[in-house]
């Protein structure tokens, strides 16, 4: 399917065309929910003829990532897609694919963990492999899950970026539901995504190379601070990537979109498709003439430290919403950057961390009114700074803190 018109789609149905308009030599993968239409729909156009992709089947997700690592790693333009226990599954390769350097793309329907069991969207999966290495995307909506896919591409494989890069979207509230989608044409796409030069491909290098080589400490180390680096050094270019793309498409892009944040005094950080929610009430809330605010990081890894200080730094209190937990630790992973970068920054700012949507769990409009009266409470000293709370769970034992 190629049109500029709009139609109805789900993010995983603009995934896979994504995928194919970029059309990779390789994509290994094994199905499971809520991601497998996602490559069973990329399956049939390897069937029908419409790529060039080998695409190959496996026994597990572990599998996958090795195969799709031999065939980056060999020199080949690779994508694959996983979810919940799979990402789990290809836990060590996700290091092995960052570490070695390999600009392989893979869309993560965004999925909780076991146990118990759940099918259903949250973070938990993503943010547990938010240290590997991998830039990372969030998308809210399913021409977001297509963009950041388009992108994706240009991005792992920039000379100076050479890393993996996770296009995620959340489970079966923009991986399954339809909406209002626009596809740019193939030709628009093939050509923005040009073909791939690798730049150290052991079957395309005319120079000996190795891969995955053994690392004393010093050497392991310098290999660490080599990623680091090249990982924050990706972000300018992510962004500069993102807004060629959005000079095709017209479609805007920002490494974290700042809703009505120049006079927010009370702003709400939040990844991911619960954005909508959070904008919905605050629009209501802005019609009532109270200064509100809403951020989203587009761009999880690296962290958009300057952008979302920039975002908060003129509010009197600040909610961060955590799709997932750290358990054990004191505040929910997006908490624990958002608070980092502030408090950096110098910015003393009253701030609540909210754990929600876990395993799926609604996010209503009630629920979200109330991070909001809850900031007005943290203004104006009635409400103590620097705690958690699991949204809706208030009255539950051991729930808040």
């Amino acid at each position: 399917m190629t049109t500029t018109k709009p139609f109805s789609a789900t993010g995983n149905q603009m995934v896979a065309e994504a995928m194919r308009q970029a059309d990779p030599d390789v994509m290994a993968a094994y199905p499971i929910t809520p991601q497998t239409t996602i490559v069973e729909n990329y399956a049939k156009y390897v069937a029908n003829g419409m790529v060039n992709t080998e695409f190959v089947t496996v026994e597990s997700e572990h599998s996958a990532m090795s195969a799709c690592v031999g065939a980056a790693a060999a020199g080949a333009r690779v994508a694959t897609a996983t979810a919940s226990q799979g990402l789990a599954l290809m836990w060590e390769e996700l290091f092995i694919a960052a570490g070695m350097r390999l600009p392989i793309v893979m869309a993560n329907a965004n999925r909780a963990l076991s146990a118990p069991i759940n099918i259903h969207g949250d973070h938990s999966d993503v943010m547990g492999a938010r240290d590997t290495g991998w830039i990372l995307l969030f998308a809210e909506t399913a021409q977001e899950a297509y963009d950041n896919t388009v992108i994706s591409f240009p991005i792992a494989e920039n000379p100076d970026v050479q890393l993996p890069v996770m296009t995620t979207l959340d489970g079966f509230i923009t991986s399954h539901a339809m909406e209002r989608c626009v596809m740019e044409d193939d030709e628009t796409v093939a050509e923005f995504v040009g073909n791939y030069q690798p730049a150290n491909g052991l079957l395309t290098s005319v120079d000996p190379i190795g891969a995955g080589m053994f690392a004393n400490g010093d050497s392991y180390m310098k290999s660490r601070l080599m990623l680091r680096r090249a990982n924050q050094a990706s972000l300018p270019i992510i962004e500069r990537v993102g807004k060629a793309w959005a000079d095709k498409c017209g479609r805007p892009f920002d490494l974290v979109d700042a809703w009505e944040c120049e006079d927010a005094e009370y702003v709400v950080v939040v990844l991911g498709s619960a954005a909508g929610n959070v904008r919905h009430i605050a629009r209501q809330l802005r019609a009532e003439g109270k200064k509100v605010g809403v951020v989203r990081p587009r761009v999880y890894r690296p962290f958009p430290a300057k952008q979302i200080v920039e975002a908060c730094k003129g509010a009197k209190a600040v909610a961060i919403m955590d799709r997932s937990d750290s358990i054990g630790g004191q505040y929910g992973p997006l908490a624990v950057d958002v608070m980092s970068a502030l408090y950096t920054a110098g910015c003393n700012v009253a701030m609540h961390n909210y754990i929600f949507g876990l395993g799926g769990n609604d996010l209503t409009n009630e629920l979200v009114g109330e991070v909001f009266a809850d900031l007005e409470k943290l203004a104006a000293g009635t409400l103590a700074t620097g705690g958690l709370s699991y949204l809706g769970m208030q009255n539950a034992e051991g729930a808040q803190n």
